[in-house]
C-alpha cells in the first residue's frame, strides 16, 4: 500500500508534469517528455528492494542522491557531459517547484540548487558521414516494401533539411508546401520557436509521390510520418526512426566503410551542416538554418571540427613556389648535431 508521504509525492509529480509546465511556463511538448523522462530515470534509479515505488517520497531525495544519479548517468550509461546536465536542469525545476509550495523542502532545494554543472573541459566533436556515404545510406531502404518507401523519403527529408528528428516527426501536412519555384517545409523547434527551410527540387518530388501513396485524402492536421497498427494511425516516434536509421547504417556499412557503423538520426543534422559549411556557406547562415539561438554553438561544432576543409584552403592558398610544394628538399637534421640542440632548446 502507498504511504502518505510517497502519495505526496506523486501528486506533486503529476502537479508539476500537467499543470505547472504546460500551464504556466508554457513549455513545449517535447520539453515536458524530457523532464518527465529525467524525472522518471531519477526515481528509477533511487528504487530498491528495501525501497519499492510505492514508498519513494521527497525524504529518499537528497545532494548525494542527485549527485550519485549524475555520476551513474556517465559511468554506466555513458550519457555525454550535455545529457548528464540536462537531467540535473531537469530535477533542480522540479525541487524548486515544489520548495516554492511547500517551504519545509526548501533545505532541499538549496542543496541541490548548489549542484554545479559540470564542465566539458575537451571540445565537443561532432560526428558527420561523407557524401559518398549518404548515397550508400540512400540505396538501403527497399522500395519494394511501403515501409522501405516511407523510410527513404523520411531520411532524405532529414538530410536536406537538417532539421532534429522530432521536427520531422512533428510535421503535419498543413507545414509543408510543394507548389511554385521555392519548396519548403515549416518547422517548430526548442522554444516552440518556427523556422522555414527551403528543400530541394528532388526532395520535394519524393514527398509529391509519397503523399499520393500514404496520404491520398490528406487532412491539413495528419502527420507527414505516421505508424499504421490495425488501422489505426499515430505519429511516428523517435524511437522507431533510430531503428531503422540504425539497421540501414549496419546494412550501409557492409558496403562501404564509409558509412557510420553505429548511424543515427542526428547524425543526418551535422552532416548536412557540415557538407553545407565545407561547400561555401556562411557559418553565419548555416546558425539559422539549423535554428541555433547562438552563433558559438555552431562555431564549436563545425568551424572547429573539420580540419580536413581548412588543410585543404591552406593547400590552395600556398604558392607553387613554396618549396614545402615545388620541391621534395629534405633537411638533413638526424646527421647535424647543433642544429638539433638548437632545434630543441639545449643552445
Amino acid at each position: 500500500m502507498m504511504t502518505n508521504d510517497a502519495l505526496y509525492f506523486y501528486q506533486k509529480v503529476r502537479d508539476y508534469l500537467n499543470v505547472y509546465l504546460p500551464n504556466q511556463r508554457g513549455a513545449s511538448k517535447n520539453t515536458i517528455k524530457a523532464y518527465r523522462e529525467a524525472i522518471n530515470a531519477f526515481i528509477d534509479h533511487i528504487v530498491s528492494p528495501e525501497m519499492p515505488l510505492k514508498k519513494i517520497s521527497f525524504a529518499c531525495i537528497s545532494r548525494d542522491a542527485v549527485e550519485g544519479f549524475l555520476d551513474w548517468l556517465e559511468q554506466e550509461k555513458g550519457y555525454s557531459i550535455s545529457s548528464r546536465n540536462q537531467r540535473l536542469a531537469a530535477i533542480k525545476s522540479f525541487i524548486k517547484y515544489v520548495s516554492e509550495r511547500d517551504k519545509t523542502l526548501m533545505v532541499l532545494n538549496l542543496d541541490v540548487a548548489a549542484i554545479a554543472k559540470k564542465k566539458n573541459g575537451s571540445p565537443h566533436e561532432i560526428e558527420f558521414f561523407s557524401e559518398a556515404a549518404l548515397k550508400t545510406i540512400l540505396a538501403q531502404p527497399d522500395q519494394s516494401k511501403r515501409n522501405g518507401q516511407r523510410d527513404l523519403v523520411f531520411i532524405i527529408l532529414l538530410y536536406d533539411t537538417g532539421a532534429r528528428v522530432q521536427e520531422i516527426l512533428d510535421l503535419q501536412i498543413r507545414d509543408i508546401c510543394l507548389d511554385g519555384n521555392s519548396p519548403f517545409i515549416t518547422v517548430t523547434g526548442k522554444g516552440r520557436k518556427m523556422r522555414t527551410i527551403p528543400i530541394m527540387e528532388k526532395t520535394r518530388d519524393h514527398l509529391i509521390q509519397y503523399c499520393r501513396k500514404f496520404h491520398p485524402s490528406a487532412q491539413p492536421d495528419d502527420y507527414l510520418f505516421y505508424t499504421d497498427r490495425k488501422g489505426t494511425r499515430s505519429q511516428m516516434s523517435a524511437d522507431n526512426v533510430g531503428k531503422f536509421v540504425a539497421k540501414y547504417g549496419k546494412q550501409g556499412h557492409t558496403e562501404s566503410s564509409e558509412v557510420p557503423e553505429h548511424l543515427y538520426p542526428h547524425m543526418f543534422r551535422h552532416s548536412r551542416a557540415m557538407h553545407l559549411y565545407r561547400n561555401g556557406m556562411p557559418l553565419a547562415l548555416v546558425a539559422e538554418w539549423l535554428g541555433h539561438s547562438k552563433m558559438d554553438t555552431t562555431r564549436q561544432y563545425y568551424a572547429n571540427a573539420d580540419t580536413t576543409m581548412k588543410q585543404e584552403a591552406i593547400e590552395k592558398a600556398t604558392s607553387k613556389l613554396n618549396p614545402l610544394i615545388a620541391g621534395k628538399t629534405v633537411f638533413d637534421w638526424d646527421n647535424d648535431e647543433e642544429l638539433l640542440k638548437k632545434l630543441y632548446g639545449l643552445k
